[in-house]
């Protein structure tokens, strides 16, 4: 009688009432999430590769844009693809317009603008810690430069950035909540519209909390998965 009369009243408690609530939001976060991260993934793989090639200007050029981007907050990017461009009337009048007019699409642009400036100094980095030796052999064995990439550098770069560019996963998660600001309703959206309703934020942002914590459990897992499944060392160690 004492646990039921406990799941009674933890079910009528207003953080799992919120959770209930801020749970129906969960597809949207993943969305931005499942568009913003395979997209940024693969452009952070073609800056690194722009960033280490012997073509001055376009490193130069992608080097800047790292720069900027890192150098301001995402939170600002966000204001300033979703208000800003939406002030200008040319793009208001061209067809970038059916796109930028939605805050989702705001979101997944600058998500995907924000991790790829990180990812690819991420990339970067596990590209130029390939050896001489390893690309020297991938060479001997006949691969060009496209089998060099696709058979010894980018392998050999990925399993060593895995833990680094797990973190930016990571970040890339807690940042959906920003997207709310464009009135885009994820699941901080919805705490926030919780929170303005019942004037009772705890109760609203540790349920919003709870669900960003379980989405990167499941991110940490899969990292996890992937360094053992890359560096079979690792799995020895078990």
């Amino acid at each position: 009688m004492f646990f039921a009369d406990i799941i009674t009243s933890f079910q009528e408690s207003l953080i799992f009432i919120n959770f209930i609530e801020i749970f129906s939001a969960l597809d949207e976060t993943l969305l931005l999430l499942l568009i913003s991260l395979p997209i940024g993934f693969f452009l952070s793989l073609l800056f690194a590769l722009g960033r280490v090639s012997n073509n001055i200007f376009l490193s130069k050029t992608i080097a800047s844009y790292i720069f900027i981007i890192r150098g301001t907050p995402l939170l600002v990017q966000i204001y300033l693809i979703y208000f800003g461009l939406g002030s200008v009337k040319a793009i208001r009048e061209s067809f970038l317009w059916i796109a930028l007019k939605e805050p989702f699409w705001c979101g997944v642009i600058a998500l995907t603008i924000n991790t790829v400036a990180y990812g690819s100094e991420i990339f970067r980095g596990g590209i130029q810690s390939v050896s001489k030796g390893q690309i020297e052999s991938g060479k001997s064995l006949g691969f060009g430069k496209i089998g060099l990439l696709r058979r010894v550098i980018f392998p050999i770069a990925i399993r060593q950035v895995l833990p680094t560019y797990g973190n930016e996963l990571i970040l890339m998660v807690k940042a959906t909540s920003l997207v709310s600001l464009t009135t885009y309703m994820e699941m901080t959206g919805i705490a926030r519209k919780i929170m303005a309703k019942t004037f009772a934020p705890i109760e609203a942002f540790v349920a919003a909390g709870i669900l960003y914590l379980f989405l990167n459990f499941l991110m940490v897992q899969f990292i996890k998965y992937l360094e053992k499944k890359y560096n079979p060392h690792l799995r020895l160690q078990n």
